[in-house]
């Protein structure tokens, strides 16, 4: 696959539209053999300030370990970006094209007492104004070691209109979608 195949596609994805302010997002890893080994969620705040986009992502995993990942993330060209976090080996590069970003970089994945440089080829999907779907896989040598699943859903989206007598909606329906993210930790 590559980007120019999401050409003309829509929605179009722009990085700093849609995670300037609250995101929140659920995730897995599983290893190369399908096998689940990590679940987590991740509380995003997003600022832009004309040119650079600034992630803090706060890491919460199933076994109860958080951490924190700050990207600063710039725009180079109309869809290409460069990204930065403590935990990325030089600059993470990424081109969107309609409703698709492809991202790459190298990481210092940490394994329990040890870290393993990996790299990251990211494929993020657009699937409305305010979901989005990426998958992830790592790999060393070439080799795949994994795959990580992230679904995000900005905050925004998840502020309900009061009900009205016509339409039968309900004002807490944005609660019940944040109590998932519970359940996942």
């Amino acid at each position: 696959m590559e980007i120019e195949d999401f050409e003309g596609t829509t929605p179009e994805l722009k990085l700093e539209e849609y995670f300037l302010g609250k995101t929140k997002a659920w995730g897995i890893f599983e290893d190369r053999f399908g096998n689940l080994r990590r679940e987590f969620t991740v509380d995003i705040e997003g600022t832009w300030d004309g040119k650079t986009l600034t992630l803090v992502e706060d890491f919460l995993y199933s076994d109860g370990e958080t951490d924190q990942r700050i990207w600063k993330i710039t725009k180079t060209a109309e869809n290409t970006y460069v990204g930065e976090a403590d935990d990325i080996i030089g600059k993470a590069q990424g081109r969107a094209v309609g409703k698709a970003l492809n991202w790459n970089y190298e990481f210092m994945l940490k394994m329990k007492d040890s870290e393993l440089k990996v790299r990251f080829d990211d494929w993020f999907y657009l699937q409305s104004k305010d979901v989005l779907i990426n998958k992830a896989d790592v790999t060393k040598f070439g080799i795949q070691l994994g795959r990580a699943t992230i679904f995000f859903q900005r905050v925004s989206s998840q502020a309900v209109k009061a009900p009205s007598a016509d339409d039968g909606s309900s004002a807490d329906a944005g609660d019940s979608d944040r109590g998932r993210g519970q359940e996942a930790a």
